[in-house]
């Protein structure tokens, strides 16, 4: 499981996710990450998602499940995800939503965060927050030791900038936080499939 998780990329992920949703071909993968913009977080081209469901499939995290074919359109291989693949996706979120120092990976174990309980991703943002408090005391320290030193502010500015955006960060954060500690903030997958859902998994097998 670990050489899964480590190997595991955040299109990887975004894949499992997905078809955590249901079977669906490479095609409707595209297709439904695009309607859904998560080309904002990874890059989304047909060669990069062909290749990472085929990576999927050799390391045991995805397997096929029938091939079709309507009209003059060419084969599409449908594949679902396996017991392996839906522990990874949980195992991946746990790993990366704590760390400080994968923004890029972060963002996407956020995106995919309601695939674990409330309460365990309340336990790993909190974890997050301590140690964006510690980088923000640690930062602050620098910057005045640096002022001390009369270091001209013209040569601080990447600082302050570090500074100004980590408090902006730990307010969302705080605020998340505060949210999900409400039961009126849903959470976790929908029991039973929305009419918008649907129509949108429709658009996207055509």
């Amino acid at each position: 499981m670990k050489d899964a998780v480590d190997s595991l990329t955040p299109l990887g992920l975004m894949v499992l996710a997905l078809l955590g949703e249901g079977d669906m071909h490479p095609y409707e993968m595209i297709r439904l990450m695009r309607m859904r913009r998560d080309d904002r977080l990874v890059a989304i081209t047909n060669g990069t998602v062909y290749h990472t469901v085929g990576r999927l499939e050799r390391a045991g995290l995805v397997a096929e499940v029938g091939v079709d074919r309507e009209g003059n359109r060419p084969e599409r291989t449908t594949y679902t995800v396996t017991d392996a693949g839906a522990r990874t996706v949980g195992e991946w979120v746990r790993r990366e939503l704590p760390r400080i120092d994968r923004p890029a990976e972060f963002r996407v174990a956020l995106a995919e965060a309601h695939n674990l309980e409330r309460d365990e991703v309340v336990a790993l943002l909190m974890t997050r927050r301590e140690g964006m408090a510690q980088a923000q005391a640690a930062l602050a320290d620098g910057h005045r030791f640096a002022q001390h030193k009369g270091v001209p502010e013209q040569y601080l500015l990447e600082v302050d900038r570090d500074e100004a955006m980590l408090a902006a960060d730990l307010a969302w954060l705080d605020g998340l936080l505060a949210r999900l500690a409400s039961p009126e903030f849903p959470w976790g997958l929908d029991p039973e499939p929305s009419e918008r859902y649907l129509a949108q998994r429709k658009a996207a097998r055509l």
